[in-house]
């Protein structure tokens, strides 16, 4: 089979799985990649769980995945910060509070804010505020709108790095999805141009518009969070398709 792209990115929640389901065919499509020769990679910013955790549960689901594959933006997030020599407010969930501990000292020189959930107290959200608004980094671990939860649609952290940034005036810094650093790191692990790769997410802003910004091939599946006004969102040059089922199908030249 000749496909479109040589190099296949996969979204996590929503594409592969739903609420810990595997969706239909998604096994199979990750296993059909590896049969073609396909470089992959699974780009998540997941912020509940850890890389080990995450990458545990996908070989528990049955999926076929190396830890070097899988490109989470909290372990982006935490490079970003060793590279950097900050030490961080780390407003993140307890889940990956350990990706974050060994950097924490006494005075944090930025603030990191991740899907803390009820630890995003407005005591929390205000110790954040004092710190950027002195001029410290806003370190955001993704900027999704919102996920789908076990109980529906669930706020995500985007709404509070934006509004934290907002009331702050200062330039968030974006680690995971639609950062277009984070998509041109992953690409530069395969060797590959950005043309040559292609992001299949349920996201449309985070994973399609964002990966398009970066020069990727896109798809929008309707799994997941999808909704048909994403529809009005996806840009001219992305693909949409029913499900991941589809996606050879619809790439096939």
């Amino acid at each position: 089979m000749s496909l479109t792209f040589d190099a296949l990115l996969l979204d996590l929640s929503g594409v592969l799985y739903d609420d810990n389901k595997v969706i239909d065919g998604a096994i199979d499509c990750v296993r059909e990649a590896r049969h073609l020769g396909l470089q992959l990679r699974f780009v998540t910013n997941t912020a509940t769980r850890s890389h080990h955790r995450i990458l545990q549960q996908l070989l528990g689901m049955g999926f076929s995945i190396e830890s070097r594959e899988l490109y989470t933006a909290p372990r982006a997030a935490a490079t970003y910060l060793e590279q950097h020599n900050l030490s961080p407010l780390a407003l993140v969930h307890p889940a990956i509070a350990s990706e974050f501990s060994h950097l924490t000292k006494t005075q944090p020189n930025c603030v990191v804010l991740g899907d803390a959930r009820d630890g995003l107290t407005y005591e929390a959200l205000n110790q954040a505020f004092r710190l950027c608004h002195q001029g410290l980094p806003l370190i955001g671990i993704g900027l999704n709108r919102y996920f789908n939860g076990s109980n529906g649609l669930m706020l995500d952290a985007g709404g509070f790095i934006t509004g934290l940034a907002w009331a702050a005036q200062v330039e968030p810094i974006i680690m995971g999805k639609p950062s277009v650093k984070f998509y041109q790191h992953i690409v530069a692990s395969t060797g590959l141009n950005a043309k040559q790769c292609l992001m299949v997410g349920d996201d449309v802003a985070a994973d399609v518009v964002g990966a398009v910004a970066a020069g990727l091939q896109a798809c929008l599946v309707q799994t997941g969070k999808f909704r048909a006004n994403d529809l009005h969102q996806l840009p001219q040059e992305a693909r949409t398709i029913a499900s991941i089922n589809d996606l050879f199908k619809a790439y096939a030249r």
